[in-house]
């Protein structure tokens, strides 16, 4: 074993004590060092050197060897297996994609969640997405990752309600160092899901009856390609006082459809049957043609340019297959970390990261999404038999008489609609630390980072010129858009989709218009920190071996956002836009002072082997008039060597950022089974009056025509210039175990309750809904806007719902560690376990005024989000063989059930089970300079949960956020140091 090289070492000292911390920041173990020959060092959670590796605050530990263990390209992957932690965007978001990645702590969202770099903040992901980017962070780099779950907001600022994640990269590093990495997905396809009829069957009747959209795959499928190289450089001064450490990556991974497996082949529609079915959207192929009144027609296959009923069962569109399930991503980051020690007052040291990613979404094709409400009569392209259909006389067809008429139908000639993510970002650091007196220190930095993102989106159409290409009009026998003949647009094609195979490729290349929206987000913070033993004035209590310690400091931060998009999104002209996304630019200049004190009371006494006190306070100033205070309050207490009680309360703030206060209105999209005064079960649950108050004429009350077929309508949104600060108060308190009788034995258990009041949000356009028709809200009534058909999906029609303060968000619960390392079994070598777990108690969302508060933990849907079960848990069992350099690992992954939300129908899909998942690594220290390892995560291809209600929350039919849905992944890795 003494041959190991570094890496090896890491792994099986990973097995030992996997993930293992909950308030002890452990550094040795990827160091390889003795804990007791640690120094002073800084724990997440607080700027205070100590040198006993604890805090008041439970802080949650991963290693550089936990991503060698798991065989992760991405280190949100990682992160999300925490129990603590929720993935919010990642690979797997295709529909609402932003191209970041990110983490919510405790599910309180990303936006709530603080990511650090070496302590120091990551700047914002995307203009819509405020939380920090995990794609900019090297994972051959990281150290470990450090979490603490509650507000940290007394310490680091806004944004750390619930909680701060922080990535320790590596220093002093010396030597060369390559490293590469394989992987794939594979699965065998058999969904053995619940039904009388299986889904497979479902899928294949369907085939049946329409081929090209109901198809099942292969039997058996590997997929998602990944690769990923590294290198690292080192190289240390001479005179031992400095270093430079160098990294460069390179990641790729390919995408995957939802084609792949059959249980994404289709779009689940409704589940309350006794099996599933296949829906999907009335947005199809050949198309659907309605008024929504007296007519409903498709085209005739038989014919081709002939009407027959609209079948919803058979005609709808299968959306599912051309989503991509993983979008493909190509990943660049180069950069340095390098520091100087002039002399003992002076340690110099920078720190530059740059990051180029470039990520494809895909969904379902665009085309007329009922964004065109009437036709010309004379129209051309329309064969008689149509135009009698449509209501058309002679009359009307000779006067070429505009007649309502709304169209569905998808671009299938054009492909799907791609949104192509090119980010960079640049992070530099720079400042100076050293001893100013004896027992203090200072240390001065700023900060500057870029990110810059574009997205450039194809094959989506143009509303006007789909316009325009509908309105056509007779020209000598030829058919011509009428904008041709009057020179409004003389570049017009004809889009014959009256007609099966009328479609000519000019046509696509005409509607077809690429999208371009570019965002540059800066950051510039300078700090200024004071750290210090005050037991040289005095401070110092008479019964404690420590003096008090103190940080003070000064920080000033700016943020300044220029989001600008091209004229066609700015006029929503894309058919598959939500709404316009008008151009944004602002910035947000921050004054702060802050200060931390630890206060040792007793030590080494019989009942207090330690007793202690913690005490943070920052104050804020954000301009205009509005101002924050924050504070923490800790202690522990350690009665005997072998326990220690620790507890803190903390008040942590999120300010608005740039996005929530300046981001412009627009419409967009949200999910809803459909109108309260429509036709879908158990609908319309509103009555006549309030719905005719609100403008659905009578006529349409209980009508399928106010009924999105996506089950999606419009709301309003926007930024707020006038919003205050959310307000969070946070208690943790628990016990740590670690007997002197069984050394190697870790436990602790650790209560948290979170409560944030004045939540940044909106109202919720389905809750704005909720609240005008169950409760007679007269401001919610008023932010209903319906169309001149009372629908809330097609043209004006839309909730509106700009971002406010109000409600509130809590949660609570328990959060368990164990570990024990290095359990002799003889001459079998060692065994090594360690388990993290979370008993979630509430997470109550209270909307605001007149509506009841409701409690996702156990539960599932568009209002909850991704599931969060009662009980989650990640425990590992590591095995350091008797063969020198081989070492395994047995990872179980326990995710607990859930329901779905508010769910009063008998569905097959109203819950998940329980799901346990095991992964399984292998080491092999060749010699001291090569490591190998191979690895299957999700061994046995277990199927994930399916339901018809994730809507844009999850994705092929499940939370794949939360559920390996993609199969098994098996990975080898191999590392060579110099």
């Amino acid at each position: 074993m003494d041959q190991q090289n570094q890496v090896a070492r890491a792994v099986r000292q990973a097995l030992m004590l996997s993930a293992v911390a909950a308030g002890v920041a452990s550094p040795a173990l990827a160091q390889d060092q003795d804990q007791d020959s640690l120094e002073t060092v800084v724990v997440t959670g607080s700027r205070i050197s100590q040198p006993n590796l604890t805090t008041t605050s439970p802080v949650t530990q991963v290693t550089d060897a936990d991503v060698k263990l798991q065989g992760v390209t991405r280190v949100e992957d990682l992160i999300n297996q925490l129990p603590q932690a929720f993935a919010a965007q990642n690979s797997t978001v295709s529909n609402g994609a932003t191209g970041t990645a990110t983490i919510s702590l405790r599910n309180l969202g990303s936006r709530r969640t603080l990511v650090l770099v070496d302590g120091r903040r990551l700047p914002y992901g995307d203009a819509n997405n405020s939380a920090g980017d995990l794609n900019e962070i090297p994972t051959s780099m990281v150290e470990r990752v450090e979490v603490l779950t509650g507000g940290a907001s007394a310490v680091y600022g806004s944004d750390a309600i619930a909680g701060v994640v922080n990535f320790i990269m590596k220093k002093n590093f010396e030597g060369v160092e390559f490293s590469g990495q394989y992987g794939f997905y594979s699965h065998s396809n058999g969904y053995g899901g619940p039904g009388a009829v299986p889904l497979r069957d479902v899928i294949a009747g369907r085939g049946v009856t329409n081929p090209s959209q109901f198809q099942l795959p292969e039997d058996n499928v590997n997929v998602g390609y990944s690769r990923e190289g590294s290198m690292l450089v080192g190289v240390g001064t001479p005179d031992g006082r400095g270093n430079i450490t160098a990294y460069a990556t390179y990641r790729r991974n390919d995408p995957i459809l939802q084609a792949s497996y059959d249980y994404s082949s289709c779009s689940l529609g409704s589940a309350t049957g006794a099996s599933f079915t296949c829906g999907g959207s009335s947005t199809a192929y050949p198309g659907r043609f309605t008024d929504f009144a007296t007519f409903d027609f498709t085209l005739d296959p038989a014919t081709g340019d002939t009407f027959q009923p609209w079948n919803g069962n058979r005609d709808q569109y299968n959306f599912g297959p051309l989503n991509y399930f993983q979008r493909p991503d190509t990943r660049y980051t180069v950069g340095a970390m390098g520091h100087y020690e002039i002399n003992e007052n002076a340690d110099v040291y920078t720190q530059i990261m740059y990051a180029d990613n470039r990520t494809i979404a895909q969904i379902a094709p665009s085309g007329n999404f009922f964004v065109t409400g009437t036709i010309n009569c004379g129209n051309p392209l329309l064969s008689a038999s149509q135009a009698a259909d449509i209501g058309c006389s002679a009359a009307n067809i000779a006067a070429d008489d505009i007649t309502s008429m709304y169209i569905g139908r998808r671009n299938v000639e054009g492909g799907g609609r791609r949104y192509d993510f090119h980010s960079t970002s640049l992070r530099a650091v720079g400042g100076v630390k050293g001893a100013m007196a004896e027992g203090w220190d200072y240390d001065i930095s700023a900060q500057f980072s870029r990110k810059s993102m574009d997205l450039f989106q194809t094959n989506d159409f143009s509303s006007r010129r789909l316009r325009n290409a509908l309105d056509v009009v007779d020209v000598g026998g030829v058919p011509t858009c009428r904008s041709v003949v009057n020179g409004t647009d003389p570049n017009c094609v004809p889009y014959n989709i009256f007609s099966i195979g009328g479609v000519t490729q000019a046509a696509t290349d005409y509607l077809q218009v690429p999208t371009l929206a570019q965002t540059v987000i800066d950051q510039n913070i300078v700090n200024a920190t004071v750290t210090g033993d005050l037991g040289n004035f005095g401070w110092k209590s008479p019964a404690a071996a420590e003096s008090m310690k103190v940080a003070i400091g000064v920080e000033y931060r700016r943020d300044k956002l220029q989001f600008a998009p091209d004229e066609l999104i700015a006029t929503a002209d894309p058919a598959g836009a939500g709404g316009p996304q008008l151009p944004v630019s602002g910035a947000v200049d921050v004054k702060e002072i802050f200060m931390e004190g630890r206060i040792p009371l007793v030590q080494d006494h019989p009942g207090a082997q330690q007793l202690g006190l913690d005490i943070a306070y920052r104050y804020s100033d954000y301009g205009g008039g509005i101002s924050t205070n924050t504070w923490k309050i800790g202690g522990d207490w350690a009665p005997v060597q072998d326990v220690r009680f620790r507890a803190s309360f903390q008040r942590a703030i999120r300010a608005a950022n740039i996005l929530e206060l300046f981001t412009a209105q627009g419409f967009n999209l949200f999910d809803m089974n459909g109108d309260p005064c429509g036709a879908a079960a158990p609908n319309p649950n509103a009555t006549l009056a309030k719905c005719v108050a609100t403008g659905v004429p009578t006529a349409q009350f209980g009508s399928a025509a106010l009924d999105s077929p996506a089950g999606q309508y419009n709301f309003l949104q926007g930024g707020n210039p006038s919003l205050d600060p959310e307000e969070s108060d946070t208690l943790t308190f628990g016990v740590v175990f670690t007997p002197t009788f069984a050394p190697g034995l870790y436990a602790s258990v650790d209560y948290y309750d979170i409560k944030i009041d004045k939540t940044i949000s909106t109202f919720g356009a389905e809750n704005t809904l909720n609240a005008c028709y169950n409760n007679d809200d007269a401001a919610a009534c008023s932010r209903i806007v319906r169309n001149a058909l009372g629908q809330l999906w097609v043209g004006s029609g839309n909730v509106q719902d700009l971002n406010i303060n109000i409600g509130s968000l809590k949660t609570k619960g328990f959060d368990l560690q164990l570990g024990y390392s290095g359990l002799e079994i003889g001459r079998a070598g060692k065994l090594n376990f360690s388990l993290q777990g979370t008993h979630a108690q509430e997470l109550i969302t209270e909307p605001g005024p007149g509506l009841a508060p409701y409690d996702c933990v156990g539960q599932f849907s568009s209002s909850c989000g991704t599931p969060t079960p009662k009980w989650r848990h990640r425990a590992r069992i590591g095995w350091a063989t008797p063969w020198d350099g081989i070492d395994l690992a047995l990872t179980w992954r326990y995710i607990g059930s859930v329901e779905l939300f508010n769910n009063t129908a008998t569905r097959l899909d109203s819950s998940f089970s329980s799901f346990n998942y095991f992964d399984l690594t292998g080491s092999w220290a060749v010699n001291d300079k090569v490591d190998v390892r191979l690895g299957i995560n999700n061994i046995t291809d277990k199927d994930p949960p399916l339901s018809a209600s994730v809507g844009t929350t999850g994705n092929g039919n499940t939370y794949p956020q939360s559920y390996e849905a993609l199969g098994r992944f098996f990975f080898t890795n191999v590392s060579v140091k110099f």
